[in-house]
């Protein structure tokens, strides 16, 4: 796979003929945001894949409520600090760890089916 964009990787509004240049330098830049992003929350579920395998191998439960408050606290100050509403970023770290815990109940059901296959072929 080649790192250089494609048509569905490049900007949005490069090409879009009667976009005034100043809004289509914007929404480039809001383009290229939405790239960074989408690049940091693979990066993110890649990780917290790995934490899923680790709590099923250690028989620790998908969802670690005080971690979570804790982290909520943390990102709602750091939201507050860079002007950006603290009730949205709460949404949306909800929304992450949401999917985040439904990969690590899989994982675990996954892994368990694993361990149940093995026992019954010893």
């Amino acid at each position: 796979m080649s790192g250089a964009p494609g048509p569905r990787t490049e900007a949005v509004e490069a090409a879009q003929p009667g976009v005034p240049a100043e809004l289509a330098g914007y929404r480039a830049t809001i383009d290229n945001l939405d790239a960074a992003l989408v690049h940091l929350l693979a990066e993110r579920f890649r990780c917290t894949q790995q934490v899923g395998m680790l709590k099923a191998r250690l028989n620790l439960p998908p969802s670690d409520p005080g971690r979570e408050e804790r982290q909520v606290t943390r990102l709602r100050a750091l939201a507050e600090d860079s002007g950006l509403d603290p009730v949205f970023a709460e949404k949306f770290f909800a929304f992450i760890v949401e999917e985040v815990i439904r990969h690590h109940e899989a994982i675990r059901t996954e892994q368990a089916g694993e361990h149940t296959a093995g026992q019954a072929g010893a």
